[in-house]
């Protein structure tokens, strides 16, 4: 199996502590290619369902369904990073993202981590 940027596959996040972000969702590869061909981890952004978040927030990324190919609205919470085993990851991604929102997901990051 190989991932790529840009991927969004459906994973579960448990177990979790605290404010982190759980359950089975959606996630968007960050970490470049290089990085997810290696046995090591791989690091994503967590999205939820667009309906949990009201407003928008310079720390997050809404995208339509038609952007991503999932089957609603998902807001990316780009201060949610984190690094995952790809065994935690199914065979085939759910959707995929590239150009310009690919490019907002970097930038939001970017601020999230003041990069």
């Amino acid at each position: 199996m190989t991932i790529q940027r840009g991927e969004i596959y459906f994973v579960n996040l448990n177990p979790v502590t605290g404010r982190e972000q759980a359950g089975h969702r959606p996630v968007l590869v960050l970490s470049i290619d290089t990085i997810n061909k290696l046995p090591l981890v791989v690091t994503v952004v967590v999205g939820t369902n667009g309906q949990n978040i009201s407003r928008d927030y310079s720390t997050n990324v809404r995208l339509k369904a038609s952007e991503t190919g999932l089957p609603h609205e998902t807001v990316f919470l780009c201060f949610q990073v984190r690094s995952l085993d790809a065994k935690r990851f199914p065979e085939n991604p759910a959707g995929k993202i590239s150009g310009l929102a690919l490019q907002k997901i970097e930038d939001a990051a970017r601020y999230c981590l003041g990069l």
